[in-house]
């Protein structure tokens, strides 16, 4: 499967709740699974041309049953501009974004 996944936490001023939750699961399943080195989420402040921006958090395929389980949908692959590292491994770069 080559599908990226999103879940969009919506305004950034009203998600660090979620966002908080969805990092501590993660790093759950992360540690669960061995700590693979290409097991990560991302995380971006997208505001699409509107006033406020939303928080947006983007799995990779290898992720993706429990991207799902956490109610993330299908998407393209994100471009690496501006994203951040929610959760995962901290080096993944060389192996999702390959030049």
């Amino acid at each position: 499967m080559d599908s990226w996944f999103l879940k969009n936490l919506g305004d950034a001023l009203m998600a660090f709740d979620e966002q908080a939750q969805l990092e501590t699961l993660f790093n759950d399943a992360y540690q669960q699974a061995g700590c693979p080195e290409d097991m990560t989420a991302f995380v971006r402040h997208e505001s699409d041309g509107r006033l406020h921006c939303e928080v947006k958090v983007y799995f990779p395929p290898n992720t993706a049953v429990l991207a799902q389980s956490l109610g993330a949908v299908a998407c393209p692959k994100p471009s690496p501009e501006g994203l951040g590292i929610l959760a995962g491994s901290a080096d993944p770069w060389h192996l999702l974004f390959p030049q």
